[in-house]
């Protein structure tokens, strides 16, 4: 007994604590999907969606009762961040809370996964995955040419409900598909994601390709099918069913695939620029001789005139960062001895791990055609076990705040138990029965009764009772179920880093709606440029404007992470990220407070409140609240803001507007 509790109820309880104790063989995520029933339930009324029978039958087995319904105002800010990224206008608040319509949620949800704004909201969960960068890493940071194009065609793909097997597969083998096919070549930039160690400019080196190839195959495992394949590259898995050889067997179909830069230029253009570049580089060259030999402050006269001649270089044509099949260059794979790239082994062929394949199919070629192709139609194969739950594991903890599974990209021995393994399987199959298009599922998850939940828990805000009073054991799901896993009410979240900024530019009335196109610098301190290998790799944006843009544009740079998206936990670009921690420190409050951008932004946040108030205080609050919250003041509130602006200017009131946890967090 546990607290009064049986050993078989706590593990229940836990759900996710169990541990894995099944053999390889047999552990949950290697079997075979199956649609399971969906069960009865008691109340069948409060069921709106067969995900919420699967959650109210385990409420139910521990005599629970589900939360009470958000308020409409709370579940409209709600829907709008999770499918957006953006707060709804004051003017949409009313709207849809005076709606007495039956179908006025439908229509709401509808309209958002209709919005280009939709796209840009899910595209950042994709870039986590497959840890999206503009630049290379390591110590020369360089840029990877134009690869905002994957970003776009990420976007693109989600806002027309690519089906996400043919969004895998244009990843992974666009460029074998249709080499003529810019939108497949954009796609293939998914290779060149990784970060990449130049070793003094020199990449053929077999160490860097070895670097490589181990990049490209960890990411297979870690963004498709949820495992950590990557430990089986030194010795057989410690946990897991996969020998070192299945490591190599699936690192095989990379062989031949090598960078591929196409440049989006007429022969007439590229002549001119390799003119012009060729002249400017001669100059550099003749003032860095003059450098090397000057000291004191002549040799600092000349690194700054190196650096605006490199600043004046022609700007790089538009690119393709893509990659092809070079048959010329592939490599020998072989599986080698402690990971060490000169302990060469057994030659092994492309082949999927022996334990997610339900025949004895041998090793393909080595020089087979459309390799990675052949990969593609494995990973998206309804029998593979693993893909569709990842995905469908994923959209669910973006909607509910932590995964049905919570290690998101651990489905093996070592990762957690999936709280509701039918409810999994149920989705996982409904997604590939729905030809894999992820609008149906989000638009069934958001209207579930499960997602309409307050996010109160019972006894919050109620006076503490007597220890005497209190039942010797007690039950309620809150004591019983404290990470919510079985989802009483909802999970409130705080707004990730780039929803605070963009919501920052969209109550200030700064935010610049313009889809796609090259990534925007925003200028930082000249302190962390100082620190780039090249301060010349930061160049702000010219137009300004630009700057107002959504946080998906900023130009994401692996070795300067701007200071307010990693003080709320933006997350490094170095490897991927399955799910963003949320922390809460010092910093954050600095950042809010003292920050450039929330000094910047709550100045013309205040502009706004003084324009649209009319210089009358109770309407400026009343505004500020509506605009940063999506809902009026509470009587305290009005109260504290009115005596706050009768001693501090209208600016202070609107910073301060920024720090409320009613703006930070969804209900």
């Amino acid at each position: 007994m546990v607290h009064g509790v049986t050993v078989g109820q706590a593990a229940a309880l836990g759900a996710g604590a169990a541990t894995n104790a099944a053999p390889p063989q047999t552990h949950w995520s290697f079997q075979p999907v199956r649609k399971p029933a969906v069960p009865a339930v008691k109340d069948a009324r409060w069921v709106q969606s067969p995900v919420d029978a699967f959650i109210l039958a385990k409420l139910e087995a521990r005599k629970w009762q589900p939360a009470t319904p958000a308020r409409p105002a709370d579940w409209l800010r709600r829907v709008y961040f999770d499918l957006t990224g953006l707060p709804p206008t004051p003017e949409e608040v009313a709207a849809f809370v005076a709606d007495t319509s039956p179908k006025a949620r439908e229509a709401v949800v509808d309209r958002l996964l209709a919005s280009e704004r939709y796209g840009e909201r899910w595209a950042q969960h994709w870039l986590d995955v497959v840890r999206f960068a503009e630049s290379e890493g390591f110590e020369y940071d360089r840029p990877v040419p134009d690869a905002w194009r994957f970003r776009d065609y990420v976007v693109a793909s989600l806002n027309a409900d690519k089906p996400f097997d043919r969004f895998i597969t244009e990843q992974l083998a666009g460029d074998e598909l249709d080499p003529e096919n810019r939108d497949y070549q954009a796609a293939s930039i998914f290779h060149r994601l990784g970060a990449v160690r130049r070793n003094a400019g020199n990449a053929e080196i077999a160490l860097s390709r070895n670097e490589v190839l181990t990049e490209r195959t960890d990411i297979i495992g870690t963004a498709f099918l949820g495992l950590t394949v990557g430990c089986a590259r030194c010795h057989d898995h410690k946990l897991d069913p996969i020998a070192q050889k299945d490591y190599y067997r699936l690192q095989a179909y990379f062989a031949a695939t090598e960078e591929h830069n196409l440049v989006l230029a007429t022969a007439e253009e590229k002549q001119a620029w390799d003119a012009r570049t060729k002249a400017g580089q001669a100059e550099i060259a003749a003032v860095k001789e003059k450098a090397r030999q000057a000291t004191g402050a002549e040799k600092e006269r000349l690194n700054a005139q190196l650096e605006a001649l490199e600043a004046k270089l022609p700007a790089p044509l538009a690119t393709i960062a893509g990659t092809w099949n070079d048959p010329k260059k592939r490599t020998l794979i072989t599986v080698l001895r402690r990971g060490v790239w000169e302990q060469k082994g057994e030659p092994v062929g492309p082949r999927p791990p022996e334990v997610l394949i339900a025949d004895a199919r041998p090793e393909l070629p080595a020089d087979v055609a459309n390799p990675r192709t052949q990969l593609a139609r494995w990973i998206t194969d309804p029998w593979n076990p693993l893909t569709a739950r990842v995905l469908a594991n994923r959209i669910w903890q973006h909607h509910f705040g932590a995964g049905l599974v919570k290690t998101p990209n651990d489905f093996g021995l070592h990762g957690d138990r999936p709280s509701h393994p039918e409810l999994l399987d149920w989705l996982a199959t409904a997604l590939v029965e729905g030809g894999w298009r992820l609008k149906p599922v989000h638009r069934m998850l958001v209207l579930s009764a499960t997602y309409q939940q307050a996010s109160e828990v019972e006894g919050r805000g109620s006076r503490v009772e007597s220890p005497r009073l209190r039942p010797a054991l007690d039950l309620r799901p809150s004591t019983l179920d404290p990470d919510n896993r079985l989802l009483s009410h909802f999970n409130r979240r705080r707004l990730s880093a780039e929803e605070i900024r963009d919501a920052m530019l969209a109550v200030s009335g700064r935010l610049k709606l313009r889809t796609g196109g090259p990534s925007v610098m925003v200028p930082v301190d000249a302190e962390l440029v100082k620190l780039l290998y090249k301060p010349t790799q930061w160049q702000p944006t010219a137009d300004v404007t630009e700057h107002n843009r959504r946080s998906l544009y900023l130009f994401a740079k692996r070795n300067l992470r701007l200071p307010f998206m990693e003080a709320f936990d933006a997350p490094a670009l170095q490897t991927t990220c399955a799910r963003r921690e949320s922390s809460t420190h010092a910093p954050q409050a600095l950042e809010l407070l003292n920050g450039r951008l929330a000094n910047e932004l709550a100045a013309a946040f205040a502009q706004r409140l003084e324009t649209e108030g009319g210089g009358d205080s109770q309407r400026v609050v009343e505004r500020a609240f509506q605009l940063a919250t999506g809902r009026a003041p509470t009587e305290s509130e009005r109260t504290l803001a009115l005596a706050f602006l009768r001693e501090q200017p209208l600016r202070e009131f609107a910073l301060a507007t920024f720090s409320l946890n009613a703006f930070l967090y969804v209900p």
